[in-house]
């Protein structure tokens, strides 16, 4: 199902047909560095992520990470979305690009629609959003689409610290 829609971009729900693209994706240096290790090997593993995490939040809560693809060619090309982990106490919105993908304005355009989508069609006042502590890219677009850096942060049963920032509508 399409929920976004950008100049260049559809982002739209997962299903267990993406499964080779998510097996790829979470097995990205990037992925494995910034986000960690999720232990998707196959694509049972893929199909089973799909499920219980994004498929599962669509059930229970109208939103979570959806698939980017660009709109001419409808290739997949990372997930964006909107994620309530128990940890926190708002919404957050969380992002990963395949390498080959990244810095050409694509995790700003789907970011930033996300963002937007969230206040406006979902109506959440607060937004916020976790990046490790070296992940200088994430950061940057974070500040770009309006996100404030609010501080350091360790979520339950972690021991890496975090940087947390938020969006208040």
């Amino acid at each position: 199902m399409k929920v976004i829609e950008t100049e260049r971009l559809i982002l739209r729900w997962l299903s267990n047909d993406d499964a080779d693209f998510i097996l790829r994706l979470l097995n990205e240096p990037s992925w494995l560095r910034f986000i960690g290790d999720k232990g998707v090997r196959t694509l049972e593993d893929a199909e089973d992520y799909i499920s219980t995490g994004p498929m599962d939040m669509y059930t229970r809560l109208g939103f979570g990470l959806y698939l980017i693809e660009v709109k001419d060619e409808r290739i997949p090309i990372g997930i964006c979305g909107l994620i309530k982990r128990d940890s926190l106490e708002d919404v957050d919105i969380g992002f990963a690009m395949l390498s080959s993908f990244q810095s050409k304005g694509y995790g700003y355009e789907a970011a930033s629609a996300t963002l937007t989508y969230g206040i406006e069609q979902l109506g959440v006042k607060r937004i916020v959003a976790i990046t490790s502590m070296d992940n200088h890219a994430s950061s940057k677009l974070l500040e770009k689409i309006g996100m404030k850096f609010e501080g350091n942060i360790l979520l339950d049963n972690d021991s890496e610290e975090l940087k947390l920032y938020a969006y208040d509508s």
